[in-house]
C-alpha cells in the first residue's frame, strides 16, 4: 500500500509501542541509545560511531536528520557543519556532493587526542540512506527531524525513506523506527502520513520541573513518549509520566551514578554517548 494513504485508513487511536527487542511483560527493561552513535568514542554522526554503538550493545542508533540543498537527508546535529566538519556555512546551502568532500572525523581526533585514531581521518558525512544500507536488518532507530521548519518536505522524504526500506508499516512492529522532535507539528505531519510510527515529544527545559495533566493530554494525542535533559526531571515526575502511559527517554546520561538513578527510577531508556558505561550498568544490574 502506497505510504501517503495510509493517512486516510489508520485508525484514530495511537499505537501502542511493542519493541521487537523487548518481550511483553518486560518493559521495566529500560533501553540503551546510542546518542549519535557511541559518540564518546568516535566523531559523531559518523559510520564509525554508528558502529561502535552496535558493537557496545546500544538497542538504538539515535540519528539527527538535516536536509541538504539538492533534498537528501543526511546526519549531522547542528544546521552548520562548522563544528564537525572541516568547512563552513549551513547544509542547506550545499548539495550532498559539496558535503562529502568534507572531512568529519578529524576534528574528533584534534578535540579529543587520547582517543583519536588514524581512521577517523577523512570520514564522510553519512545519509540516511547510507546508514540503513550499513545498518538497517540489525538495527533499531531512533530519529530526531532536527530544525523541520528550515526544512520544508524533511518529514514527507523521511517516511517515504522508510517504507523504502520496509522499516514502517503494517507488516513491520511497531517500535524498529521512533522518530523524536522538539517540534510539535513535525511530530503532529509525521502521525498525519503514517500514525503507526511510535513519536516523542522533547521537552527543552533543563531545571527540575514539572509535567501537568494538561499538558501530558496535549502529547498523548499525537505522540507515545517524551524526552527531556535528566536533571530536569526526579522520581516523582518520572511516575506520573508513566502512570498516563507516555514513555520516558531522557538524555544525555553519561556517567554511571546517574544511568543508576534513573534505572531506579523506571525511566523506559536514556539517551547516552556512552552505550558501553550504560550495557555494563544494566549488566551488573541484572546479575545482581
Amino acid at each position: 500500500m502506497n505510504w501517503m494513504c495510509r493517512a486516510a485508513i489508520c485508525a484514530a487511536s495511537l499505537v501502542v509501542l511493542t519493541f521487537s527487542h523487548v518481550q511483553a511483560g518486560t518493559m521495566q527493561q529500560s533501553v540503551n541509545i546510542s546518542h549519535r552513535g557511541a559518540s564518546g568514542h568516535a566523531p559523531e554522526h559518523t559510520l564509525a560511531a554508528y558502529e561502535l554503538g552496535q558493537i557496545m550493545k546500544g538497542d538504538y542508533i539515535e540519528i539527527d536528520l538535516q536536509m541538504t540543498k539538492d533534498g537528501e537527508l543526511i546526519a549531522m546535529h547542528d544546521e552548520t557543519i562548522d563544528r564537525t566538519t572541516d568547512g563552513t556555512g549551513t547544509i542547506k546551502e550545499f548539495t550532498l556532493e559539496e558535503l562529502k568532500r568534507f572531512d568529519a572525523g578529524s576534528w574528533f581526533n584534534e578535540a579529543y587526542p587520547d582517543k583519536a585514531k588514524p581512521e577517523y581521518m577523512g570520514l564522510e558525512v553519512p545519509t540516511l540512506r547510507e546508514v540503513i544500507d550499513r545498518f538497517g536488518a540489525d538495527a533499531n532507530f531512533f530519529i530526531e527531524t532536527k530544525s523541520p521548519e528550515v526544512y520544508p518536505g524533511l518529514e514527507e522524504k523521511l517516511v517515504e525513506i522508510l517504507y523504502e526500506y520496509n522499516l514502517v508499516g503494517e507488516e513491520r512492529q511497531s517500535g524498529k523506527v521512533i522518530i523524536q522532535s522538539f517540534s510539535a507539528e513535525s511530530l503532529k505531519k509525521i502521525r498525519q502520513l503514517d500514525d503507526s510510527i511510535p513519536l516523542v515529544q522533547l521537552l527543552s527545559y533543563y531545571a527540575p520541573a514539572v509535567i501537568t495533566n494538561v499538558e501530558v493530554t496535549k502529547i498523548k494525542e499525537y505522540a507515545s513518549g517524551i524526552g527531556m535533559h535528566f536533571t530536569a526531571i526526579n522520581p516523582v515526575y518520572v511516575k506520573r509520566v508513566l502512570d498516563s502511559g507516555l514513555r520516558i527517554y531522557p538524555y544525555t546520561v553519561n556517567e554511571k551514578e546517574d544511568m543508576e538513578m534513573l534505572l531506579d527510577w523506571g525511566v523506559t531508556g536514556m539517551f547516552t554517548n556512552y552505550p558501553d558505561r550504560l550495557e555494563e550498568v544494566i549488566s551488573n544490574r541484572k546479575s545482581k
